[in-house]
């Protein structure tokens, strides 16, 4: 699998504010990640590739240089809310901006406690890029409840406490993903993390540390995993194992609810690499039936949500996703965009406000559609995914944006024994 890409992200950032040489191994080299990477560049950072690695020569905690240019993140939503917290806070204006996506999205919920620590913002589209910020020359530290579940807004508040002297706290009532806890303090700070009984996590920063270069090894993404793992399940006969997949406990609420559903999917060679757990999963064709998927797990599959649609569509009764209206602001809005194209195919959905529910084929699924993208590469994947079992073929209007995130997809899975082709109409 390509690697992971919340981890490929943030092996760039914080190779380029370490001091010292960090060498990555499996870096995910796709669009998303390679904008994260050359903004590194603008502000100091040497990043180049070496045969297999990347090496990047960091400048240290406080280092980085103003901007002479906005700071183009393309379609990467976490290496645009990552980065406003890592450079936002620094006392020089800096600017970023994104691809028609990126510059439709939402980004109040980073910017109201960047606020709090004090940092201005000079310049928004209605809460939305291009933005600019400048920090102030005495930030703050603060506490900071998360009104929503997200590992972006967490992440972008303790980056923006590395560079402010004293602790800065974030609370979390929901366990979101936690590679920045993980691979900050492999690097050199001091992140003290704390889970009380009701499951509410408060993770505690301390300001400028000395951050070292450090060897990292990118798992596989888990969140592509997730289209071979489907494709199998949905495919007569498909017998496939899937390599050096991360299973992180955060990242791991898709395979849980596809067991729950009946599927043939083997753990196997369970290891830890770099403090993170890798596994290999062997998933073989499975008849599925609907489930309801618990609302609390969403934070652990919210990018898997659009995929395993395709694979409800295939099950036995209905699939019940509660709780999943982070879905309306990804790269696009998910929710409707699956819906619509579940529909443009021939299965029955409901959509609601914060909910999906999908009324299965029991194996059989007319397909037949033209689905719209919005420029989304899950979206896109998904309904790939589909048309490689339905009973006639799926077409999609566009996909060039999956190099944003599996710049292999169509290699791996015609090798797989898909077959894509160009639409007829």
């Amino acid at each position: 699998m390509p690697g992971d890409k919340s981890i490929s992200h943030r092996a760039l950032m914080f190779g380029a504010m370490a001091l010292g040489e960090t060498v990555v191994s499996g870096l995910l080299e796709g669009e998303d990640v390679l904008a994260t990477g050359r903004a590194m560049t603008q502000l100091g950072a040497k990043i180049e590739k070496r045969g297999e690695h990347w090496h990047i020569n960091g400048v240290g905690v406080g280092g980085f240089l103003e901007p002479d240019a906005p700071l183009d993140f393309g379609n990467a939503g976490t290496g645009v809310r990552l980065a406003m917290g890592l450079v936002g806070t620094y006392d020089f204006v800096s600017r970023y901006t994104g691809d028609a996506s990126l510059c439709s999205r939402p980004m109040g919920r980073v910017l109201n406690p960047l606020k709090s620590i004090g940092v201005e913002v000079l310049e928004h589209n209605d809460g939305k890029l291009p933005i600019a910020l400048r920090g102030p020359s005495m930030p703050v530290p603060i506490t900071y409840h998360t009104p929503v579940a997200s590992a972006q807004v967490k992440s972008c508040i303790m980056l923006a406490g590395l560079i402010i002297p004293g602790i800065t706290t974030v609370i979390e009532d929901v366990f979101t993903r936690d590679h920045t806890e993980k691979m900050l303090t492999g690097f050199g700070a001091n992140v003290q993390v704390k889970t009380a009984a009701n499951g509410q996590r408060t993770i505690e920063v301390e300001g400028l540390p000395d951050l070292r270069g450090q060897e990292v090894q990118v798992p596989g993404d888990p969140s592509s995993a997730a289209f071979p793992m489907v494709a199998a399940l949905i495919v007569p006969g498909s017998d496939v194992t899937i390599e050096n997949v991360l299973m992180n406990p955060t990242r791991t609420g898709l395979l849980i609810t596809l067991q729950e559903m009946g599927a043939d999917i083997e753990v196997l060679n369970e290891r830890v690499s770099g403090g993170e757990d890798i596994a290999d999963i062997r998933v073989k064709y499975s008849d599925l039936k609907g489930v309801t998927v618990p609302a609390e797990r969403a934070a652990s599959m919210i990018d898997e949500y659009p995929v395993l649609a395709v694979a409800a569509a295939f099950a036995e009764g209905a699939t019940h996703m509660p709780g999943i209206d982070e879905l309306r602001v990804k790269e696009s809005d998910r929710l409707s965009a699956v819906a619509d194209g579940l529909k443009a195919n021939g299965v029955e959905c409901i959509e609601g406000e914060d909910f999906l529910t999908v009324e299965g084929g029991s194996g059989k699924v007319a397909g037949g559609g033209r689905v719209k993208t919005h420029l989304d590469h899950r979206i896109a994947m998904c309904f790939l995914v589909m048309g490689m079992a339905s009973q006639k073929d799926v077409s999609i209007d566009d996909s060039n944006m999956i190099a944003t995130s599996f710049p292999t997809f169509t290699p791996e899975m015609t090798r797989l024994g898909a077959e894509f082709g160009r639409p007829n109409n």
